[in-house]
């Protein structure tokens, strides 16, 4: 070939449009539910060990001020994948909400630059989803045991297997299937580490001889705090943590409150695995009802199964993120891979006496997040601005080359990953709203801020109360130092920066409570309300 040829072969079309895509990122995206930074080794104190999702962040960044939105599975994932708000997004609640799938989301504007978009796992935002060329997703919150999905043909099938594993399979599948020639994005979004927390069969009987921890305040009785006093989601209720659906503890004919829902759930198994698993759990049964604990001794045994199981889901978890990078490395895939790590929420292991989510303490508030980086990002080690899960589209639309359209309104990590000073001052608060109210768990609507060091929350609508916390002084959020003269410039100063807030995010919550209050301020009945 001669040189004019081989100048005209080099600038041709086809292949720098080949060469643009090999330079873009893949990226593949893990999202666990309920899976917490308490339970996650890297982040320490963890009484399990992650080393899979450890070397994550041990080879790239992990993040310590890491935050949710709106705490609540299917509204954290619609903030995720449209980097808006809940009030902006319109999905601000799993009771009643469906996510608007004709709205712009991330997926769509990465299809529209050239990605291939696939989503594998748990949905849970109701609607079908758009924006994907492929999706195989469970049904609901799904199953762990030989779990359903609805595929993008519109069929459903019951797939053999646990659920942590038949997703890993499936989007090792996908990524084996893909075109070649252009890069991706795989949403790899999982059921672990979610209630009630079903192990592996394999796994059943790990961490049976491990005592766990209380946490220091795991005898909280929420004084000074109204919301946390009516909330239902106590390890000591028998209402709130079912010991049959929860904790494994039945037997037939037994009547609890969840019982129908455990029995669903492992009767999915087929005989010889059913038969397997209770001869495990019976033999928990027996030995529960031969001497059956009461008072602070049965809250402690309920902590102590709930922790188990979930370290169980959370082990099979762990592993199964080693598959799919052991598969990326084999596959000579890392060098212009971004491989995220995170959960939809936070999570309560006892804190305050708790399980679940939802409330804006830090616990839940708080989400994991680490990041393996592709060529070109150097950011290592710990990173500690604060961000929040409406920064992941920006994120992956710059890295994408893609434009990040104005309305969207997290901020593009991008330079804090490639290790330069980021452009301007980087957010110093982050600012959350929980709307789900009444519902499971009962925990009151609140939206509220936080910063470096203060955290400011207001209970609204059927209760009217403002939280104060100094997170410096006191980072288990034990006292309410709302009204406490010593704060009052502090206080001051945080209703000014909630205020600007919402400004900034246009959250017209404060206008339609003031429309519930009649000029004195008091709340007006339910008809004068509808004037």
């Amino acid at each position: 070939m001669n040189n004019k040829l081989l100048l005209l072969t080099l600038h041709s079309p086809l292949l720098t449009i080949a060469a643009q895509a090999q330079q873009r990122p893949n990226i593949v995206y893990i999202m666990t539910d309920d899976h917490t930074a308490q339970m996650m080794s890297c982040y320490g104190h963890s009484p399990i060990e992650t080393p899979n999702l450890d070397r994550i962040a041990q080879e790239g960044v992990r993040f310590t001020r890491s935050f949710v939105a709106n705490s609540l599975s299917g509204p954290s994932r619609a903030c995720m994948i449209t980097g808006k708000l809940s009030h902006k997004n319109g999905f601000t609640n799993n009771e009643h909400g469906v996510f608007d799938g004709s709205q712009q989301t991330m997926p769509k504007l990465l299809q529209k630059a050239g990605y291939q978009t696939a989503i594998i796992g748990k949905w849970h935002l109701v609607s079908k989803p758009t924006g994907f060329d492929h999706y195989d997703m469970l049904s609901g919150q799904g199953e762990y045991y030989n779990p359903t999905f609805i595929h993008d043909d519109g069929t459903r099938s019951v797939e053999k297997g646990y659920c942590t594993d038949v997703i890993t399979d499936k989007a090792i599948q996908w990524m084996e299937g893909r075109d070649r020639e252009k890069p991706f994005i795989l949403f790899v979004h999982h059921k672990a580490c979610h209630r009630d927390w079903l192990p592996k069969l394999e796994d059943m009987r790990l961490y049976e001889d491990k005592t766990f921890d209380l946490p220091d305040n795991f005898w909280d009785t929420w004084e000074g705090r109204t919301a946390a006093q009516q909330q239902e989601m106590s390890i000591a209720s028998a209402h709130d943590m079912d010991i049959a659906y929860d904790n494994k503890i039945y037997s037939p004919g037994d009547k609890t409150r969840l019982s129908g829902n455990y029995l669903y759930y492992v009767n999915r198994l087929d005989s010889a695995d059913r038969a397997r698993y209770f001869e495990f759990h019976d033999s928990l049964t027996q030995a529960f009802k031969q001497n059956p604990p009461t008072g602070r001794a049965l809250t402690e045994f309920k902590f102590q199964r709930y922790m188990r199981d979930y370290a169980k889901v959370t082990k099979n978890l762990d592993e199964n993120v080693g598959r799919l990078m052991q598969y990326l490395r084999d596959n000579d895939m890392l060098a212009n891979t971004l491989v995220v790590y995170t959960s939809d929420q936070g999570f309560y292991m006892g804190e305050h006496g708790w399980f679940d989510k939802r409330f804006m303490y830090e616990e839940s508030l708080n989400t994991p997040l680490v990041m393996r980086l592709p060529d070109g990002y150097e950011r290592r080690g710990t990173i500690d601005e604060m961000v929040q899960n409406i920064d992941y589209a920006p994120t992956f639309l710059e890295m994408a080359g893609a434009p990040v359209p104005a309305d969207i309104q997290g901020q593009s990590l991008v330079p804090l990953l490639k290790g330069k000073k980021h452009r301007g001052p980087w957010r110093e608060s982050i600012y959350y709203h929980f709307y789900e109210f009444p519902a499971e768990h009962m925990v009151k609507r609140h939206y509220g801020i936080r910063t470096a060091r203060y955290k400011l929350i207001h209970f609204y609508r059927d209760i009217d109360q403002w939280e104060l916390y100094d997170l410096k002084r006191d980072p288990t959020e034990m006292h309410n130092v709302y009204g406490d003269p010593r704060y009052s410039k502090v206080q001051k100063q945080m209703h000014r920066k909630l205020k600007q807030l919402q400004e900034k995010y246009d959250d017209p919550i404060e206008a339609e409570i003031a429309a519930t209050r009649d000029a004195g301020g008091q709340a007006k009945s339910p008809a004068q309300a509808k004037k």
